[in-house]
Parts: C-alpha cells; sequence; structure tokens
C-alpha cells in the first residue's frame, strides 16, 4: 500500500477505545498503525447473512435467527456457574439461546427487543443456542459488522476480540481509507481487471458479497506477488546488464574431464552442462540454479562449471552448508579432478592452522584451482587470485548476504546455485525468480529404487532382526534418530514431544544389547570436525556395521555398501527431510530398504509416511509436502532474505502468481530503469521494500 501522506502511518494507540494495553495486545498482531489495520486481513469469513427460521434450525451447525426477545432468566449451575437464559421467537417457533458466565447481559437486553441472533445450534432435551454472538436492531442504526452479513474472522490473541477488531478495522477504513493509493499503474489495473486499492480495502474485510470479494482478494494478491516479481525481474535485468567473465568451452582439460568420468552422464546432466556451458561463455555472469533429487548427479554436473573456470586460468569455489557435506564434495572432487592436475583445497573448521595458512597463501596466489569449504570459504581473510565461478550447495541453507559475499570474492564471477529439495514450480517462482533454472529429473543407470515400509512399534524387533540379516551378509545400516541426547537437543526441523528416541542412549542400548556383536558408531551434530570425519570414514571403510546417527547425515553422505536405513520417530521429520534422508541409501549394487518406525497422532503425519511410503520421485513428494505444510514451513522464507508472504498463498493462487510475474517482467522490459512517470510508485515502493533485502535489487 502507499499513502499519499504520512497519516496512514498513525499509531493505533490514538483510535477511541485504544489504550496502552489494548496497544500492547494489537503490537502482538504485528499491529502498529493505521496501515497495519487497514492491512491486517481476514483468515476466513462466515456468512451471516441469511436468516433461518427456528422451526428449520439444524442442530450441530452455527445458524443466524431474527426474533423478539420473548423473556429473560439467570440460574446457578451446580459449580456456582451463572447462566443467563432468554427465549426467543420468530412467527415459527421459539428457542433458548444460553450464556455461561456473563450474568451481566440481564442489564443489556430487555423484553421486546428485535434481535439477531448467531451461534451454534445444539440439543440437550429441547434446542438451544449457545453461546450466540448478538446484535439488538435499532431503527436508526448502521448496518451490522457482526450480524446479518459475510462477516471477517480475523487471527487473534487471547485478550482481542473480534467484535473488538471488526470495530477497529472498520474505524480505520472509515477514517483512512481514502488516504489509500493505487501503486499499481491504471493501464495493468485495467489489462488485468483489477478493482482500486480503496474498493479492496473495504471489500476484504466488510465485503457486500463473495464476488466482491473474490475481487478485493485477487486485487491484494495479485499486488503483493507482483512487487515481489518486479523485485526479481530488475534483479535479474541487473545480473544481465553486468560485464561478465567470457569462458572459452573446449580446451584439453575438460576433454579429458569428460572422457575419464567413471559413469555415463543422463541426459539431464547433459543438458544441464549445456545451459551452464552457454551460460560461461557468455559476457553476462551467470545465475542458474540446479534442481535435482537426491542421488541425480548434481556434484558431476558442478565439477564440468568448475573445470571449464579452471580451463581458462580461474579459480573456482564450492560452498557447502555442512562440514560432513564438504569434506564429501572434498573427497569426491579430488577423486574426478587431481588426476587431471587441478589442485583441491579444503577450507572448514578442524583444519590445522599451518595447513590453512598455506592453503590461504596458495589460494591469493592461485596455486589452488578449487577451494571446498563450508562458510570458511567466505570469511576474512580468505582472498583469491581470480574467482570465475562460485558454486553454492543446498543453498536454502545460506543467507542472502552470505551468497553475495562469496560472489564479491571475485569480479562478477558466476554463480552455480543447487539444491537436492525438487522444489515445485510453484515454490520456485517465489523463491528463485531471479534465476534461470536447470532441472534433473533421472536417476544414473545402476541406481536402485529404495524400497520403503511404515511400521509400528510392535514389529522393532523384527526390524532389528533384519538389520542382522543385512548386517551379516556384508552390508551396514544407519538408524537415525531426531534427538542427540537425552536433553532434548533436536537437530533440524524436527519437533520434540514424548518417547522421542536420542541417539546417545539408542548407541549406549543397541551397542550393548541387541548388536553386540557387530560394531556400533555413533555421529551428530555436536561432535568435533575430526571426530565426524573419523567415524564417518571408519564407516565408509566398513569398520562400522551400524551407524546411529541424527540428521547430520542428512545430506553429503555417499556409502554404496549401507543398504538399510531405519528412522526412529519418523512422524517427527517433514516430507522432503525424509526423502533426504532415505537419499543416503541405495547407491551401491544392492537393494535398499527405509523402515519408518512411527506412531503418528494426527492425519497429517499419516499422509506425510503414506506418501514416502508410496513414492521415490522427490518432485511428487516436494508437491505433496508443500500441499501438506503449505510454502511457510516448506522452508524458511528468512533464509533467502526475502519478505514474507502475507496475503497470497502461492499454491492456491499459483495462477495470480503467474499473471503477475508476466506484467511485472513486462514492466521491466518497457521501462528497465523504472523511470517511467506511471511507474513512480512502483519505484518508490520497491526501493523502500527491498532495501537491503534482496542483492542487486537497484532503479534508475
Amino acid at each position: 500500500m502507499q499513502a499519499k501522506t504520512d497519516i496512514l502511518e498513525t499509531p493505533v494507540r490514538y483510535f477511541k477505545g485504544v489504550g496502552p494495553k489494548r496497544c500492547e495486545h494489537l503490537l502482538r498482531l504485528g499491529i502498529k498503525t493505521a496501515s497495519d489495520l487497514l492491512y491486517y486481513l481476514p483468515s476466513r469469513y462466515e456468512d451471516r447473512s441469511n436468516f433461518t427460521a427456528i422451526k428449520d434450525l439444524k442442530t450441530g451447525e452455527k445458524q443466524t435467527i431474527r426474533g423478539e426477545v420473548l423473556a429473560m432468566s439467570t440460574r446457578l449451575t451446580k459449580r456456582g456457574m451463572p447462566v443467563f437464559e432468554m427465549a426467543v421467537g420468530d412467527k415459527t417457533g421459539r428457542i433458548p439461546a444460553v450464556w455461561f458466565n456473563q450474568p451481566f447481559l440481564t442489564k443489556f437486553f430487555k423484553v421486546g427487543q428485535e434481535i439477531i441472533l448467531y451461534g451454534k445450534v445444539e440439543r440437550f432435551g429441547a434446542l438451544q443456542i449457545n453461546q450466540p454472538e448478538y446484535e439488538i436492531i435499532k431503527e436508526d442504526e448502521e448496518a451490522s459488522l457482526h450480524i446479518g452479513r459475510i462477516v471477517p474472522i480475523y487471527p487473534l490473541t487471547s485478550q482481542i476480540t473480534q467484535r473488538y477488531l471488526r470495530g477497529l478495522v472498520y474505524m480505520a477504513i472509515a477514517k483512512y481509507g481514502h488516504y489509500l493509493a493505487d501503486r499499481l499503474p491504471t493501464y495493468i489495473r485495467a489489462r488485468h481487471k483489477l478493482a482500486d486499492i480503496r474498493f479492496a480495502a473495504y471489500n476484504i474485510h466488510f465485503p457486500s458479497s463473495f464476488a466482491n470479494l473474490d475481487k478485493a482478494y485477487k486485487r491484494i494478491v495479485f499486488e503483493e506477488f507482483f512487487m515481489l516479481q518486479l523485485a526479481f525481474a530488475i534483479k535479474r535485468r541487473n545480473i544481465k546488464a553486468e560485464s561478465g567473465i567470457s569462458h572459452r568451452l573446449e580446451g584439453a582439460l575438460i576433454k579429458s574431464f569428460t572422457a575419464n568420468l567413471p559413469f555415463e552422464l543422463t541426459k539431464g546432466q547433459k543438458d544441464a552442462m549445456n545451459d551452464i556451458g552457454r551460460d560461461m561463455a557468455s559476457a553476462r555472469p551467470m545465475n542458474r540454479l540446479l534442481e535435482g533429487d537426491v542421488g541425480s548427479g548434481k556434484t558431476a554436473v558442478a565439477a564440468y562449471a568448475l573445470v571449464l573456470t579452471v580451463e581458462n586460468g580461474l579459480q573456482g569455489a564450492i560452498m557447502a552448508p555442512t562440514e560432513v557435506l564438504a569434506r564429501q564434495h572434498y573427497l569426491v572432487l579430488s577423486k574426478l579432478l587431481m588426476p587431471l592436475g587441478i589442485n583441491v583445497a579444503l577450507l572448514a573448521r578442524g583444519i590445522d592452522e599451518s595447513l590453512k595458512a598455506q592453503a590461504l597463501n596458495e589460494i591469493s596466489q592461485g596455486k589452488v584451482n578449487i577451494v571446498v569449504g563450508t562458510h570458511a570459504v567466505i570469511q576474512e581473510g580468505v582472498e583469491f587470485k581470480a574467482l570465475g565461478l562460485a558454486v553454492i550447495d543446498e543453498q536454502h541453507k545460506f543467507g542472502v548476504e552470505q551468497r553475495a559475499v562469496l560472489r564479491r570474492k571475485g569480479k562478477n564471477p558466476h554463480v552455480l546455485v543447487m539444491t537436492a529439495t525438487p522444489i515445485p514450480r510453484t515454490l520456485a517462482l517465489t523463491v528463485y525468480g531471479d534465476l534461470d533454472v536447470s532441472i534433473i529429473r533421472e536417476l544414473p543407470k545402476g541406481r536402485r529404487p529404495i524400497v520403503t515400509y511404515w511400521v509400528d512399534e510392535d514389529k522393532r524387533q523384527k526390524v532389528y532382526d533384519f538389520i542382522k540379516d543385512e548386517a551379516a551378509g556384508g552390508r551396514q545400516a544407519y538408524i537415525v534418530c531426531p534427538l542427540i541426547d537425552g536433553s532434548a537437543s533436536i537437530e533440524g526441523s524436527v519437533s520434540k514431544g514424548a518417547a522421542t528416541k536420542s541417539a546417545t542412549e539408542m548407541h549406549e542400548k543397541l551397542s550393548r544389547e541387541v548388536f553386540r556383536d557387530y560394531k556400533v558408531g555413533l555421529i551428530h551434530g555436536r561432535m568435533g570436525p575430526k571426530e565426524k570425519a573419523k567415524v564417518m570414514k571408519e564407516f565408509r571403510d566398513g569398520g562400522i556395521n551400524i551407524l546411529i546417527a541424527t540428521v547430520v547425515i542428512e545430506v553429503g553422505i555417499d556409502v554404496p555398501n549401507a543398504s538399510v536405513m531405519v528412522i526412529e520417530n519418523a512422524e517427527k521429520f517433514g516430507l522432503a527431510q525424509l526423502h533426504q534422508l532415505r537419499g543416503r541409501i541405495g547407491r551401491g549394487d544392492c537393494k535398499s530398504y527405509c523402515i519408518l518406525l512411527a506412531d503418528p497422532r494426527n492425519e497429517n503425519a499419516k499422509k506425510r509416511l503414506m506418501a514416502i511410503e508410496d513414492t521415490v520421485d522427490g518432485f511428487e513428494i516436494a508437491e505433496e509436502d508443500l500441499a501438506l505444510r503449505g510454502p511457510g514451513e516448506f522452508f524458511g522464507a528468512s533464509q533467502h532474505g526475502l519478505p514474507e508472504i502475507r496475503f497470497g498463498n502461492i499454491v492456491k493462487d499459483f495462477s495470480i502468481m503467474e499473471e503477475a510475474r508476466k506484467a511485472a517482467f513486462d514492466v521491466v522490459n518497457r521501462d528497465p530503469m523504472i523511470r517511467d512517470e506511471h511507474h513512480k510508485y512502483l519505484r518508490d515502493t520497491i526501493v523502500s521494500r527491498f532495501k537491503g533485502r534482496l542483492e542487486l535489487i537497484r532503479v534508475g
């Protein structure tokens, strides 16, 4: 919203009926100003516009009646609670209305008054309407905000009532609504058949019809999506306008790399490499997302891009969110690239200080071709001689500023960001709207599908027996727990609950009682880097048969001999996380099994388990996860530096999103620097809303 003056920023404490206490309560809802009130949108609506005759009332439904007060009385329950009862009648019959613990209502109503009631009808011997909302009809009174219409229902704290907040919102609309100015140019509103902002502000709160509510909703959601996509379009334009480093695509190194790969590339990998090659050959910086399922071979594609930049006399860097994943990348890239004479260095916690100092010196001199690391890659003191490519893995786990710092380590280097969390197109347009996207959909040849079972606690012994059978056959197993120890230190995004298994306790019990004849290891996030590296090396080399772990093994672990994964308290994990964990097995020639030990207590948890049991397709799982959890929980938007989507739902409102995206990119094509007078409000909004939030948002 855009105000003509600062009057929309009038604090709510100046509103009639808002004292210091209520001001505090409103602040908990994020309401500080008149503008906040205007845009504190209802979560749902109740249609109280249709009156039901008393004789037609149905048990168990919320209904609206209009009638006359016939009689009133008060009484006490056996526990001493006051009950106020009022008989209401119309031409078709009569019904008692009952309020508990509200004796003051005896002074509020009078026999003979005409009233409207809205509440749930229940049967206790006879029908009665319990705790109804009420409105006394007066001839000279304005239309009711609470009954006899489509009524807004707002998200609240316990100290603020619906009735109070409705009145406050109505006051804000009446006094301040006409100060709202349209940020969307007239030609966009006309082209997309959008209502003006004043109409939308009133009808989103107090719609005269559901048709008007739909118009108001589309107008507000379109604007929100439009502004977000406009920011993406501007950022994309700014990146494309910069001078990058053009790469030659032919050379001895790249030929040796592709010729000596120990596996056959999939079509998806080849297509992604072609996309990357085309980008890096351009004089404009690459800004590409490489999206692929667990085990789809993204690292090989990233290796191609890194070899390409080294072939052109430049350096590459790959940044991962965890030490485990960084070390895994280091091992894989060293194996692939060191035979080609490419020097790969690791920067992570736990590295000897003298070795680290030597690595930093060699990086600054250009003797190190590729740097692999965690956040250590972007710390002060890490200076590249000539950074040509920055690769960011599991990029949603990094903030915008961290990605920007890596980019600034070079002079407009090409940027490749990767994720193993398949992202539905609906979400990708919101979170990665400024990136070009390459998707690897198929898995490499030889990857066998993982068989997944959801089993109850009473099958635990059978699960242990199965692990013993696999271990006896020379294979290995993971057992994943949501907690580190009994103090309920939770790793990842798992929710705490009763009887939640901890890794340290499970390790002690299983190694002593269940798997005495096998080597049982333990790994979790509180262990030091060297200790974790030692455990993983021992597991990878076959010295550990069964590894008890937390979600620290979620990404970056590649042990082909591991054929079983048991996930304890699987109902406490999100779908995407379950799929990531499952992806740690099925990497060798043997058949692999993922066993979900779970006791789900709600329908959503059951749906998650059924979904992961039914498919191994990460893209299908991602769509289901988004539908079940919603975009806010799919992964934290704060990780991307994006403003929260307050009004729209990117799943339900995707058609509006696409329409808004096209309109926003059309604006930037027509007016690249957003200087046109018709776009004044757009320019002002982008500058104020996205200042410091999205890297490279610049307008003229």
